[in-house]
């Protein structure tokens, strides 16, 4: 008789609770299924919600607040500051005037390297595309989109800092912690097309957390039903997901039946707790994630010319090209949001600028693009917004000598980003900096804009979408002026 088969009724090293009974399993759920059901159980929820506060706290599709362009976005965030002014935004002046002394103010975060001497770029820059766009052979792939995408060449955070403008960018309010991402709000107010695979999906890099870790993509005074999920950098990207070979098939089956007998009694001997015990786990969902999550990473089903075209077939772009391509599968499936970091900040470049910036664009440049290409090709793209960018830009001064180990310090008070799809205007470009580069001048476009123009895509209204905690309505954008950027929706 298998150990699966003893009557119910002998109870006696039976777990005490359904908690202990998951703890010691090994029944191969996996912890990406194991932590999806826990939440959908309610069982990770820090703080159970009040009849009529809040949403329903689960991630079933939910109406958005108006007809939206947009269901899903994938976020391509570029930490440390990629130097708007060798990429994405040509300043003419600053290249006339390198070298000499700049007359405008300055702040600097690296005082002891604190040069005014404008700094050139070494690049050229080249128009592109049916628009006329100016892009940086930095990124000659990126040029190759410019039709589809829109550069805003006029973001201001206000703030030289990484973390307070990365904090800014994700949470709303710059420099504070313990509040929920972007991501998180748009799946608590919204839900997922998919119940097979979360709502919030990160994708990690090899070298590591981005620079503010976990804070990127926590769901603060939320319950972590709405946190972004992590998958691993490398195969495989989910640990635990088969069951081990002994006990697959019939075996599993058997032991999901006895959990769920132990979950039917745990509700009728706790009936004060339906608040967390809303409804029993279906362990048919952990089948139907193990499945999905391994069909959903598995990049070997694609053809061989989408591995070529996201660069899977090159050392420099395999990495970042397959996390790229995934990130298409997921959202694919229904996804709601997906996020991929690089480790560090390695758009940082305050020395080796020359060396350093080629380097890192042309890790990324290529899967980049073939995102957007390819989500257009699919028909994704009109239902998917796009975003390339990071926290700050770069200042137009050199940071230490003018030689060949130049750099350039912090500048968040003017940068520039782009996005493609979901009902973003393509080919054109938004907002200007000064004559050099350094702050912005013309639409300035904050976080917050940023913040309430996605919304408006994605059919919520950063006003109406409330959560209530610490004895008060909370919001991503809480007391703080924002605009939807008009003049950049199709």
């Amino acid at each position: 008789m298998g150990p699966l088969t003893l009557p119910i009724q002998m109870t006696t090293n039976l777990p005490k609770s359904r908690r202990e009974f998951l703890a010691n399993s090994a029944f191969g759920i996996g912890t990406f299924a194991l932590a999806h059901l826990l939440k959908e159980d309610n069982l990770l929820a820090e703080t159970p919600s009040k009849p009529g506060e809040n949403l329903p706290l689960d991630l079933r599709p939910k109406p958005a607040n108006f007809a939206p362009k947009a269901k899903a976005m994938i976020s391509l965030f570029m930490h440390g500051g990629p130097s708007h002014v060798d990429l994405l935004d040509p300043k003419p002046e600053l290249s006339a005037k390198s070298g000499t002394e700049y007359g405008g103010d300055v702040i600097y975060s690296f005082v002891n390297r604190a040069n005014k001497k404008l700094f050139g770029t070494p690049w050229k820059f080249s128009k592109h595309g049916q628009c006329g766009t100016d892009v940086s052979e930095l990124l000659p792939n990126i040029a190759g989109i410019v039709d589809d995408i829109c550069v805003l060449r006029s973001m201001h955070t206000g703030h030289n800092g990484h973390e307070v403008s990365i904090r800014f960018f994700h949470g709303g309010m710059a420099g504070i912690t313990g509040r929920p991402t972007m991501g998180s709000w748009i799946v608590y107010g919204l839900g997922s097309e998919s119940q097979s695979l979360p709502a919030y999906m990160v994708l990690s890099d090899p070298a590591g957390h981005p620079v503010d870790g976990t804070h990127n993509w926590s769901s603060g005074f939320m319950p972590p039903l709405y946190q972004g999920t992590v998958l691993r950098a490398q195969e495989p990207r989910i640990l635990n997901l088969d069951a081990p070979p002994q006990l697959r098939g019939k075996l599993q089956q058997q032991n999901l039946s006895f959990l769920a007998e132990l979950n039917k009694r745990h509700a009728a001997q706790h009936p004060g707790e339906a608040d967390l015990e809303s409804r029993i786990a279906s362990y048919e969902l952990a089948a139907a994630m193990q499945t999905a999550a391994k069909e959903a990473l598995d990049v070997s089903q694609e053809p061989a010319y989408i591995h070529k075209l996201y660069g899977l077939d090159k050392d420099a772009t395999r990495e970042y090209g397959t996390r790229c391509l995934i990130a298409r599968r997921l959202v694919e499936r229904g996804v709601r949001f997906v996020q991929m970091f690089l480790g560090g900040q390695p758009w940082d470049t305050h020395t080796d600028i020359k060396k350093r910036l080629p380097e890192i664009c042309g890790r990324t440049d290529q899967p980049a693009a073939a995102l957007v290409i390819d989500l257009k090709q699919r028909g994704l793209l009109d239902s998917t917004v796009v975003h390339w960018g990071g926290e700050i830009g770069r200042l137009p001064v050199c940071e230490g000598d003018l030689n060949d180990t130049v750099g350039r310090d912090h500048n968040g008070q003017g940068f520039s980003i782009w996005l493609a799809g979901g009902g973003i205007k393509g080919g054109m470009t938004y907002g200007e900096t000064d004559e050099v580069g350094h702050k912005a001048a013309v639409n300035i476009v904050t976080p917050n804009d940023y913040q309430a123009t996605i919304f408006q895509l994605l059919g919520l209204d950063p006003q109406k979408l409330v959560y209530h905690s610490s004895g008060r309505e909370q919001r991503l954008i809480d007391n703080r002026p924002a605009r939807v950027v008009k003049e950049i929706l199709a």
